[in-house]
């Protein structure tokens, strides 16, 4: 049934969207996240001691950079500032791409279709990754969060607009593979398809509730499914 659902949604599909923190890489593998969102926290701190402690209650630190156009423009501009030079020495300890990305990447390139990654990460990050692992050559795109502007990450359906039009794509033709509910709910809202990667026990529910229109629990699933039949 799995793969069957999995080859419906792709058969309509031009582009394939990749988000990049979970389908890709495990970005904070080696440099975890709840110390990154500290040192954010801090940094917060120095504009606004109320909001950095408000900000040190959270282990995430896409949150806190949420938090921060609270304290003002210098504020989430230096707090963008240091989470990006925080994900690119992330990635760089991240290790290997996720088991079946590469696989899944290639296969989506071969089968003709347009490739982008789309995240909530940083465009550095992303491509520093890409880069470090040879897998640049497989992406024609890469739609990062934009700089200062944290209201427009997933949810918002923002970076699927800019990687459409950077494809030249309609919405209706892309599919995202992401791995948590803001990536499905950022598809529903741009009118496109997604493919939810449950990369942990309990998520298939979570997944399929916010809109998924196939759920897998492995990215050679999408890589069987771009394939030649």
């Amino acid at each position: 049934m799995e793969s069957s659902a999995i080859a419906d949604v792709f058969g309509a599909t031009r582009a394939v969207l990749f988000d990049f923190d979970g389908p890709i890489c495990d970005v904070f593998a080696g440099q975890p996240a709840p110390e990154v969102a500290r040192h954010l926290a801090a940094t917060l701190a120095n504009f606004d001691r109320s909001l950095g402690d408000k900000a040190y209650s959270t282990d995430d630190p896409m949150e806190v950079l949420r938090l921060s156009p609270q304290g003002g423009e210098a504020a989430l501009r230096k707090v963008e500032e240091e989470l990006i030079k925080a994900e690119v020495s992330a990635v760089r300890s991240a290790g290997l791409p996720v088991s079946g990305a590469v696989a899944a990447l290639e296969a989506a390139r071969a089968s003709g279709r347009k490739v982008a990654v789309v995240s909530n990460n940083s465009a550095a990050c992303v491509r520093t990754f890409l880069l470090l692992h040879e897998l640049q050559h497989l992406v024609d795109a890469v739609v990062g969060r934009a700089p200062y502007q944290p209201e427009a990450m997933k949810p918002a359906p923002d970076s699927l607009l800019r990687a459409s039009n950077e494809l030249a794509v309609p919405l209706r033709y892309c599919t995202l593979i992401g791995d948590s509910v803001t990536d499905m709910e950022a598809a529903s809202v741009a009118g496109g398809r997604s493919v939810g990667f449950a990369n942990r026990a309990g998520k298939e529910r979570a997944l399929a509730t916010a809109g998924a229109h196939v759920v897998v629990t492995t990215m050679l699933a999408v890589a069987d499914a771009l394939g030649p039949p």
